[in-house]
């Protein structure tokens, strides 16, 4: 049976009592993860005679009256009716969605608890049957009325996944940094930074708080160039860290790179920190060369060179990092030469002797061979042997291409070299094979200097035996 609405009673009461009245449909909702229909239209009859008791009766001028409503903006939002809000981040669900217990959580939420290992629900502490979230249509239509109601806009929900940052996270980001920048205690710097990387780390959204606090990467760093602070190799690994896991963000590539201490700061780690700290230094300059802009500071900021003696030094994972880093940088054509005069064609051709760094240190050969002067230095030192050997015994089709596209480029720009790519030819057939058997890539580039040695065979003695690979 249909409840009476108290339209009789003084205004005050009718609200209070349609407050009450609304209050335990949703929590009835919110509590079970359904109440089809009837429950959602009592609940949107309820919402309109709120509105009604607490404003008066809906102007003729709606556009006015929804003008009106906006402008009363945050302080009509401090009056939403607790169920509408996530109990994990207090703000209102954009994705309403049930857990097994019942509840109802915020899906990015109850998302991150879920992925940091937690199995149970965070209100009830009731262990979970499965981790299975079920959309709560019927909560997410009564909080989207409920907002058009009051004028309120919520952001959209394809937005949401980096973005969305609490108050409690923008609290707690603000109280780390105040003890960083603030604290006269050495030991709470310390651990205020430790936390703060931690943070980071393991909360996605925590990392989207700087994009509000652009300026805290310099505070930050000027805070650890304290000298009691400075030399202790901890307080550097957390720093390089914190800087690297906020530049995943990807709107804090530009604020990160946009700042003038942050890529100083990178490279003096690349330089002295241990190899932890210089291992996540070029990682983080990877990060943060996913912009051209980027990529242009830090090669002109100097990084190539300690990024080169990294690759060559480091342990595996730092050289990875440092691989990762130098070919990124590299895909802008003005650090192509900074990489060749920072030896690293010699690092990484040592490292392919080495079977050390194989994949990596091709794929930076491949790229650089597109720059004439490099590929000259790479002839020079050992290039053409060291492409043949892989073409012919690595078992990696990728490597195979890689290598062709490197002897390729070698052939093109250096006459001087087919001499020898032809005496292993004859031997070997190597070009021939990949030209059937390998990549689409490979099979051009092979097809490729195999005609150039056929155009200029007949101006040597060498025999070539090989007319119709094609």
């Amino acid at each position: 049976m249909a409840k009476s609405t108290p339209a009789a009673a003084a205004p005050e009461e009718a609200a209070a009592a349609l407050r009450l009245r609304l209050r335990r449909l949703v929590a009835a909702v919110t509590a079970g993860g359904g109440g089809g229909e009837e429950a959602f239209e009592e609940a949107a009859s309820a919402l309109a005679a709120l509105r009604d008791a607490e404003l008066g009766p809906p102007p003729k001028d709606r556009a006015g009256a929804g003008a009106e409503r906006r402008r009363r903006g945050h302080a009509e939002a401090a009056a939403v009716p607790e169920q509408f809000l996530c109990p994990i981040s207090s703000e209102i669900m954009r994705d309403p969605v049930v857990l097994a217990s019942g509840q109802t959580y915020d899906r990015r939420f109850i998302q991150e608890w879920l992925s940091a290992g937690n199995r149970t629900c965070p209100q009830t502490q009731q262990v979970l049957s499965n981790t299975i979230l079920i959309p709560n249509h019927l909560v997410r239509s009564m909080i989207a009325q409920w907002c058009t109601e009051k004028g309120i806009a919520l952001s959209p929900l394809e937005n949401q996944e980096e973005d969305l940052v609490t108050n409690n996270e923008r609290k707690s980001f603000s109280e780390l940094f105040d003890r960083i920048s603030s604290s006269s205690n050495i030991s709470e710097k310390r651990q205020a930074i430790k936390d703060l990387r931690l943070l980071t780390k393991r909360n996605s959204s925590f990392r989207a708080v700087i994009g509000e606090n652009p300026d805290s990467i310099s505070q930050m760093i000027s805070a650890v160039s304290n000298p009691e602070l400075e030399s202790n190799s901890e307080v550097l690994e957390d720093t390089v860290t914190t800087i690297l896991n906020l530049s995943i963000h990807e709107s804090n590539k530009k604020i990160i790179g946009d700042d003038t201490k942050a890529i100083t700061f990178l490279i003096s780690a690349l330089q002295s920190g241990t190899m932890e700290a210089r291992s996540n230094a070029a990682a983080a300059i990877f990060s943060l060369s996913a912009l051209d802009s980027n990529k242009a500071k830090i090669g002109e900021s100097g990084a190539m060179r300690p990024l080169v003696d990294l690759l060559e030094h480091g342990s595996m994972t730092a050289k990875k990092d440092a691989a990762s880093a130098i070919f990124s940088l590299c895909k802008l054509h003005e650090n192509k030469s900074r990489a060749t005069k920072s030896g690293v064609i010699d690092v990484v051709l040592k490292a392919i002797s080495d079977e050390s760094l194989t994949d990596e240190s091709l794929t930076i050969l491949a790229l650089l061979s597109s720059d004439h002067e490099t590929v000259e230095e790479i002839g020079e030192t050992g290039g053409v042997p060291c492409m043949l050997h892989i073409i012919k015994d690595d078992q990696c089709k990728r490597n195979k291409e890689n290598a062709v596209a490197v002897l390729f480029s070698i052939c093109m720009y250096d006459r001087t070299k087919l001499r020898e790519v032809v005496e292993d030819e004859n031997l070997n057939g190597s070009l021939a094979w990949l030209a059937q058997n390998g990549t689409s890539r490979a099979r051009r580039k092979a097809a490729g200097i195999l005609d150039k040695l056929k155009r200029t065979i007949h101006k040597t003695h060498y025999s070539f035996p090989f007319q119709d690979c094609r």
